[in-house]
């Protein structure tokens, strides 16, 4: 069981790293301390459904990319312009990838029906 939180943890480094997040950031999003993300990333500590859930919102993708290694991910592109990502950013870039997410998701079930 172990070897899935390592892939997990793996799958939220490059996630964040490639979002530009610190590890900081991450935890004072999800009401953590910093050490918890790091312990993910090494795969030593299981993340709660939920966490990941948050954490889904926030990159921007499917579940499906944290649980199958050969998911593609297509991160959705936005503009900030701020010197630093603040708390309040974090939770604004999920409220926006929420909407998209939903978007998205809504286009696939109108394209289904429209077959």
């Amino acid at each position: 069981m172990k070897k899935s939180f390592d892939n997990i943890g793996a799958q939220i480094k490059v996630l964040r790293e490639n979002s530009g997040f610190t590890q900081k950031n991450i935890a004072n999003y999800l009401g953590v301390d910093q050490s918890l993300i790091s312990k993910f990333e090494a795969g030593e500590r299981p993340i709660s459904a939920d966490m990941l859930e948050r954490l889904v919102t926030l990159f921007g993708c499917s579940i499906s990319v944290f649980k199958e290694a050969t998911a593609e991910y297509k991160p959705l592109s936005l503009v900030l312009r701020a010197s630093e990502i603040g708390d309040d950013d974090l939770e604004t870039i999920s409220a926006i990838n929420k909407i998209a997410l939903n978007s998205a998701f809504m286009t696939k079930l109108l394209e289904s029906e429209a077959l």
